[in-house]
């Protein structure tokens, strides 16, 4: 191992390209894998957990023990799939996982409570649906995110284009994934590493860390452009896009214990033109795969490496990759967001509907059929189906009778429409986090709702309920849910209790700050609901709730709070 580096970074350089002993550990019989496959795994798009509601049951029954299963990630560029596709990985989660799907916030989709013995036949099966599960995790370029709307536009198509060309551009070449999971896994067959097998953009160690790329615009900026490590914001001029302004070193994770670990949002570096776009995004990683901390995985994201050296001097290293200077950045910059739920016209005579996922997970639970009902959607209608970045489902190419039956076939199975759930809903967010998670401290996917059922009620009290603002829950500081630039931002601190924190805003432009630590679950509404009335009796025209809490700072908004508990407030 290389002075100063992490015992991670000499396993990933002497695993034979992401081989290790995997193979070999899918032939024995117990429930998981070694610590250094769980590793290893992840570049394949596979987390270990352990369901500590099933091992709590256990211990309850007098039985001992980790409940293993296996959660996969299949890698989906900008969200686009056909119906076939999602009618698979539907079907496929039925046979090998838990009977449900869940959408992510990266336009992915995860397959929980998959048994190790049955890994291969998961992923064949997704393999199958042409979908892969390579490079959804890992120290590597994750799934290339866009903007989803399917507009008949040449600005949706070029975005698009730049966004599948990324993906295969940064696809590990490692012929490992073939070998273990489509060909003979089984065999445990010991592969060495041929002199024609190379990684040539991440290396035998690959990268420092995970790496996020996203593409968006100006005008709508569904995908969160500024919390990725990379990101391309088109600029425009007479409805064509002339160029990209690249923004570098976002990112959600933080770890409290550390002073020296902190979220950040993206910063502007450079403009290219779409002809530079995929060669800069290059030197860009190569830069991070070069330089980017090998010895402390806390802090070895790009943000870091950019705030050490400054965003000159980071730059001016991608300058030496590329041979030339970079031209500054224009001042085009996000100004708008649209989630796409609802009804739009496409622009070619066709319409397509944005159906709210709560929490983005699929599933049947009387009395609202969802799952069923989304099998029905597509068997019968064929539409074309993207995943966003709220974790929501869009169908699209529907003619005029399709859009009928679309409402027909969720009517028939009791799935609340996007027109019928309220803006709080609809702007919401929560990562998986307890049970499966293993990072998560306390519970997110499975109590928003039930914030959610309590903040609506106030919020109509108030004659708020159609303020739109982004509420986003984390079980755990490492924000998957990207919390730490919403409106509100809820992150799992102890058991049952929470960072309360406001001042981001939908836009995704600003971080938000620490309103309050350790707050019991029952009391995050009750936490809120000062901070609603102040913001109804003081908030200037047009203002967000975001732009309020921002413009009183966290001084000005405890004190009212308090006044308010104390009846001080007329």
């Amino acid at each position: 191992m290389a002075e100063g580096q992490s015992p991670l970074e000499e396993l990933k350089a002497g695993s034979r390209l992401l081989r290790g002993e995997i193979a070999k550990e899918l032939k024995d019989p117990s429930p998981s894998f070694s610590k250094d496959s769980v590793q290893l795994l992840k570049h394949h798009g596979i987390y270990q957990q352990d369901d500590r509601d099933a091992r709590k049951v256990a211990r309850a029954e007098g039985r001992s023990g980790k409940h293993y299963i296996m959660m996969v990630r299949t890698r989906v560029p900008g969200g686009r799939m056909t119906a076939e596709q999602l009618l698979a990985e539907l079907a496929l989660a039925d046979r090998w996982g838990n009977g449900t799907l869940r959408l992510t916030t990266r336009q992915s989709i995860q397959h929980h409570g998959v048994l190790k013995g049955d890994l291969r036949d998961l992923i064949r099966g997704i393999h199958e649906a042409d979908l892969t599960t390579l490079a959804a995790c890992g120290d590597v370029v994750r799934n290339v995110m866009c903007c989803p709307a399917p507009f008949a536009s040449p600005l949706h198509r070029q975005i698009g284009q730049l966004c599948e060309e990324l993906a295969e551009h940064f696809k590990p070449r490692t012929p490992a994934y073939r070998e273990i999971w489509l060909e003979d896994a089984a065999t445990g067959e010991r592969h060495s590493v041929s002199g024609g097998e190379e990684e040539p953009i991440y290396g035998r160690a690959y990268l420092p860390r995970k790496f996020k790329i996203a593409v968006g615009f100006c005008h709508d900026n569904c995908i969160d452009l500024y919390t990725h490590d990379l990101g391309f914001l088109a600029v425009v001029r007479d409805e064509s896009i002339v160029g990209y302004n690249v923004l570098v070193g976002g990112g959600q994770g933080v770890t409290p214990s550390r002073k020296d670990t902190f979220p950040a949002l993206g910063k502007k570096m450079a403009f290219v033109t779409p002809e530079e776009a995929v060669q800069v995004a290059e030197a860009i990683v190569a830069v991070q795969r070069d330089h980017g901390n090998r010895a402390d995985r806390k802090r070895a994201r790009l943000k870091y490496l950019i705030h050490d050296w400054g965003l000159d001097k980071f730059r001016e290293e991608v300058e030496k990759r590329l041979g030339r200077a970079l031209w500054g950045p224009w001042d085009d910059d996000v100004f708008e967001v649209d989630d796409h739920i609802g009804w739009h016209p496409q622009g070619d005579g066709r319409w397509f509907y944005g159906l709210n996922i709560e929490n983005g997970r699929i599933a049947d639970r009387d009395p609202v059929r969802l799952k069923s009902a989304i099998e029905a959607i597509c068997r019968e209608l064929t539409p074309g189906v993207r995943l966003t970045a709220h974790q929501s489902l869009l169908f699209t190419d529907l003619d005029d009778r399709q859009c009928q039956e679309l409402m027909s076939i969720l009517k028939a199975h009791y799935v609340p429409t996007s027109e019928s759930i309220s803006e709080a809903r609809r702007w919401s967010m929560a990562c998986v986090a307890w049970p499966t998670c293993g990072l998560a401290i306390t519970e997110s996917e499975r109590a928003l709702p039930g914030v959610l059922d309590e903040l609506e009620v106030e919020l109509a009290k108030l004659g708020l309920q159609r303020e739109a603002f982004t509420i986003r829950m984390t079980g755990c500081p490492n924000g998957c849910a990207r919390p730490y630039n919403s409106d509100i931002g809820i992150v799992g601190k102890a058991r049952d209790k929470y960072t309360l924190l406001v001042g981001g805003q939908r836009l995704g432009k600003r971080l938000n700050f620490i309103h309050r630590e350790m707050v019991p679950r029952d009391e995050i509404v009750s936490t809120l609901v000062p901070l609603f009335v102040f913001f109804k009796a003081e908030r200037e025209e047009g203002e967000t709730f975001g732009d309020f809490c921002h413009r009183q700072g966290n001084d000005r908004l405890l004190q009212f709070a308090d006044d308010y508990r104390h009846g001080r407030v007329s």
